[in-house]
């Protein structure tokens, strides 16, 4: 009787877990980090140590357009977005 309660309890801990990876969202970013996005690449970008600045060749999103999950409004917007120094949008 043990081990057949042993493997349901099993069971419903592996289906839960397996479920509940399928609910949450992606994020760009491990918590404190932020997402930089690469100049002159549409798609390129790195995670940076919150409080640090991008590393060379790389430039923060504009305030209110940082891409925080995996196909957020922000994430499908850059994607095709190349950007200068500045961080001015250069073509798309």
């Amino acid at each position: 009787m043990r081990t057949k309660t042993a493997s349901l309890a099993a069971a419903a801990l592996t289906a839960a877990l397996l479920s509940g990876g399928c609910l949450g969202r992606d994020k760009i970013c491990r918590n404190g980090e932020y997402p930089a996005k690469a100049v002159g690449n549409p798609t390129g970008r790195v995670c940076v140590r919150d409080g640090r600045d991008p590393p060379p060749g790389y430039v923060r999103y504009p305030a209110g357009k940082v891409p925080a999950h995996v196909d957020d409004e922000w994430d499908v917007y850059w994607r095709d977005k190349t950007v200068d120094e500045s961080g001015t949008v250069v073509s798309s």
